[in-house]
């Protein structure tokens, strides 16, 4: 206890002799009345003093201390005001200087706090949660010195920033990854179409593998997509299954890749949604619980049984509602042929994780109020796909995959059969 006590009045005699004790009343004066905020500018202003230390030590390593050179060669220049980053912005010090030989000698410290990269990874950050670039400004301590968060600048950082993200995004190598299934689906932003693809490795874990910009959904962008992702070297295979929300344009692609070898899962929920939308109001609640239903069945007989007698009860009242129904059925049982544990087939059966990571990426862009080119477009949409992995957790019933991945290549000729009938 005496020892914590004597250093602290040794800290606290530093800061009156560094300061000046007049500084100090005053700083007293703004924390009792201002709270908080007079803290933190207290503790900015001691932070720039600190970096102006951290710099002329620097320069005493680099020539020696006063009156003890270390070589004639090097001379002590006076200090330019200059900036760094500090906390949440741009701080003005004072860098001390020194000559060589060759001219002016570097400073290490200054070079590196002068790196806005931490900078523009908090705006990043702070951006994605909401906070307007125009308002950046009242968020941060408004402590003498402190300049550099202006519209102008936040804009320019974030710039700097998701070009940077989308760079690593689009150019990361995806060999490691051991897939075994393929989410494929559509956002729309900015009057475009951009089709993402999200993985599902063998180990449980989802990762946003990349996408492609287009007018619309087609399968000449979704070819597209997959011959990046294989120029990254993604080992795409025919044991990999596919999921899609039963969007014409990818399924001709993924068809015209793989033929009958092709493993398709389309979404349950938009062929509900689709066969909902053929009915009158009377009908609806009725349709939904019979196809949940069928779709629930653990065995294919089963849901096969179950889904034809929805058919039959829709050419009643619906003809086209009964024709959307047959309309890629096998393809809505894939996993049931697969025999694929309940846990993991919920979680295979549906769009839901990609839709999911849409949700993320509108969330995070909500203030952007207008993309002005492409390039700005597929900026933050790459950041975002690129930051959502964080929060990706491992899909339900992953400890069941190695034993689907078994089934798949056991019963991939029986699926190649059917869709040959």
């Amino acid at each position: 206890m005496k020892r914590s006590i004597r250093s602290t009045k040794v800290i606290a005699k530093g800061f009156q002799e560094g300061m000046g004790i007049e500084r100090l009343m005053e700083a007293q004066m703004e924390i009792l009345t201002a709270g908080k905020i007079g803290m933190d500018r207290l503790v900015s202003e001691i932070g720039s003093r600190m970096v102006e230390s951290l710099l002329l030590m620097e320069r005493e390593q680099i020539a020696g201390q006063d009156y003890q050179p270390v070589s004639a060669s090097l001379v002590k220049g006076g200090s330019q005001r200059g900036s760094v980053y500090f906390g949440q912005s741009k701080v003005g010090i004072q860098r001390p200087r020194v000559h060589g030989p060759n001219g002016e000698i570097p400073s290490h410290v200054y070079r590196t706090l002068r790196s806005p990269s931490d900078f523009s990874e908090e705006l990043l950050t702070k951006t994605m949660h909401g906070l307007a670039g125009r308002r950046y400004q009242d968020t941060v301590t408004e402590a003498a010195g402190m300049f550099g968060y202006s519209r102008s600048s936040v804009s320019k950082r974030l710039v700097e920033v998701t070009a940077k993200h989308l760079q690593e995004f689009q150019e990361r190598p995806l060999s490691q990854l051991d897939l075994v299934g393929i989410f494929l689906d559509t956002v729309h932003r900015g009057g475009q179409a951009y089709i993402v693809a999200l993985g599902l490795a063998r180990q449980g874990d989802k990762h946003s593998l990349g996408f492609w910009e287009g007018s619309t959904e087609n399968s000449e962008i979704c070819k597209e997509l997959i011959d990046s992702l294989e120029r990254r070297k993604l080992k795409v295979h025919d044991e990999i299954i596919w999921v899609t929300d039963g969007g014409s344009g990818v399924i001709k692609c993924l068809r015209d890749r793989f033929g009958k070898r092709l493993i398709h899962v389309r979404c349950w929920i938009h062929k509900l949604r689709n066969i909902v939308r053929h009915l009158a109001k009377r009908y609806r609640q009725e349709a939904k619980r019979m196809f949940k239903i069928a779709i629930e069945c653990a065995k294919y007989s089963d849901a096969k049984k179950e889904f034809s007698a929805l058919v039959k009860w829709l050419r009643k009242i619906n003809e086209s509602a009964a024709n959307s129904m047959e309309e890629g059925l096998e393809e809505l049982l894939t996993l049931h042929r697969l025999q694929c544990p309940d846990l993991l087939r919920r979680n295979l059966s549906t769009t839901n994780p990609i839709e999911s990571m849409f949700s993320g990426v509108r969330h995070k862009e909500k203030n952007i109020k207008r993309y002005r080119s492409s390039k700005m477009s597929q900026r933050w949409l790459g950041t975002i796909l690129l930051r959502s992995e964080q929060g990706f957790r491992k899909v339900k019933g992953f400890k069941e995959i190695d034993g689907l991945v078994t089934k798949i290549r056991f019963f991939r000729d029986e699926l190649t059969m059917a869709k040959a009938a």
